[in-house]
């Protein structure tokens, strides 16, 4: 709990680093204080205003002298939406900060130091590299002061990002800088359709509205994805809106809708219903063909995810006899990557639907030496799951932000596979993980893969050794 302090301002204050939620750090006399939208070597007026352990927040008045890595965001909305908050500083200096946390994590919370540690693979693009986005609808959209004191009658309705710290208000986005044509124009055009034709805004104070949210999904081989979300059903409305849609956009491959009157947004218990024969999209990956349904997960940077899944490929050290277990599978896609070069790949997943796409993409792409299981990892992750599929010499494990629970590495510990190749895109419970495994195995290498270019998010993939 932060203690309610007496604000106070601060003078040329050194911005000297940068912590783990990207906001920038500064000392002055012996105190440290967290300033978001600072970057290192900026020197800044800044006022203190909460006192937490440790450290104070503070808020940014004014830069005195701009760092050098410093740059002119080209959003629009950068600082408003939430997103994207590292568009003020240089990408390479972004990626010399990443590979600089994910050490600092690995030697100071897993105690532990790679035998070989490689240079960080940047991103090519570094703006319009995502192939999913998510926007919200509001009838109550973030205003500016100028908009709040204008007399003039001010359009409330807008499509968007949620503003940070406010959960009921959307800032209304035109163009986004993270998802490639055609995002943007589709985004707009439901906006204006809407607007003329007076179609309800979702208000999550009062839960009433029509239109909810939007989801789009692009990728590499051109093919495209809309889902929107209705609060309630009206069909003439949904169905105008939906054929106007594809007929101003032909090159929609899938277009989809649910109806979703419950309090939260989640998909993942939800009725998707396709407005067309397609209810997928198709991404390769190599000599791959993935199908990518709603629900599906896919890495959101589909360049990049080639990338790390290739030194997946690399850091396993496959052979033709061996045995891989590919925890936190997902819609299977590495477990199919890799198994060209092991006798079989067997992957766990917690959610249903990923499973059954994992199936049908394993069947698709000629892939027969490949199984997957539905199940919760600390559960079915045990000695049954060993007899029914063998002994593993090699695991894969990808595991969400949270890393791996503390039963499922003491599962992998009696395991005691030769290899184990830890993918994560938080590379603090990763250490954390690492730790715990540190008797028995080495840390033989280390590389991070930034697949979130103008954020602090970044993966991470090392290699252990059965010692």
């Amino acid at each position: 709990m932060g203690r309610k302090m007496k604000a106070f301002g601060l003078e040329a204050l050194k911005i000297v680093d940068i912590n783990a939620k990207g906001m920038g750090v500064g000392k002055d006399d012996g105190r440290v204080f967290f300033v978001p939208g600072t970057v290192p070597g900026d020197v800044v007026t800044a006022t203190a205003y909460r006192k937490r352990r440790g450290y104070w927040e503070a808020r940014l008045e004014k830069i005195e002298k701009p760092s050098p890595d410093r740059v002119n965001a080209p959003c629009d909305y950068f600082g408003l939406c939430g997103g994207c908050k590292w568009q003020h500083f240089d990408y390479q200096a972004q990626l010399q900060f990443k590979e600089k946390e994910v050490t600092h994590n690995l030697t100071h919370i897993g105690k532990v130091t790679p035998i070989e540690k490689y240079p960080i693979v940047a991103a090519p693009a570094d703006y319009y590299y995502r192939n999913k986005m998510e926007f919200s609808f509001s009838s109550q959209r973030w205003l500016t002061a100028e908009e709040i004191n204008s007399e003039a009658t001010i359009e409330r309705r807008g499509v968007g990002f949620h503003k940070p710290g406010m959960w009921d208000k959307v800032v209304d986005i035109h163009h986004c800088h993270l998802q490639a044509d055609p995002s943007n124009a589709i985004r707009n055009f439901i906006r204006s359709y809407a607007l003329e034709h007076n179609l309800s805004f979702f208000n999550p104070r009062e839960q009433e509205g029509f239109l909810r949210t939007l989801m789009i999904r692009t990728a590499s081989t051109g093919e495209v994805m809309v889902l929107l979300q209705f609060f309630h059903e009206a069909t003439n409305d949904r169905e105008a809106l939906l054929q106007t849609l594809q007929n101003e956009f032909p090159t929609i491959n899938c277009l989809l809708y649910c109806i979703n009157n419950k309090a939260n947004e989640s998909l993942y218990d939800q009725e998707i219903v396709a407005y067309t024969e397609r209810t997928y999209i198709e991404e390769k990956m190599g000599d791959l063909t993935f199908r990518i349904s709603a629900k599906s997960f896919y890495q959101t940077n589909s360049e990049q995810a080639e990338k790390l899944y290739r030194l997946v490929k690399d850091f396993a050290q496959l052979q033709p006899n061996e045995i891989v277990y590919d925890l936190y599978t997902g819609t299977g896609t590495i477990a199919q990557y890799v198994a060209d070069q092991c006798a079989k790949v067997i992957g766990i997943e917690s959610v249903p639907d990923a499973i059954i796409a994992a199936k049908a993409n394993a069947l698709n792409n000629g892939i027969s030496n490949v199984a997957f299981e539905v199940g919760d990892m600390k559960d079915c992750f045990d000695k049954n799951f060993i007899e029914r599929h063998g002994e593993a010499q090699v695991v894969i494990t990808d595991p969400p932000r949270n890393g791996m629970h503390a039963k499922v590495v003491g599962q992998l510990m009696e395991l005691a596979p030769e290899r184990i190749v830890y993918v994560s895109c938080n590379s603090a419970t990763q250490a954390r993980d690492l730790a715990l495994m540190k008797e028995k195995y080495q840390l033989v290498k280390s590389q991070a893969v930034d697949l979130f270019p103008q954020t602090h998010h970044v993966e991470n993939i090392v290699l252990l050794q059965r010692i």
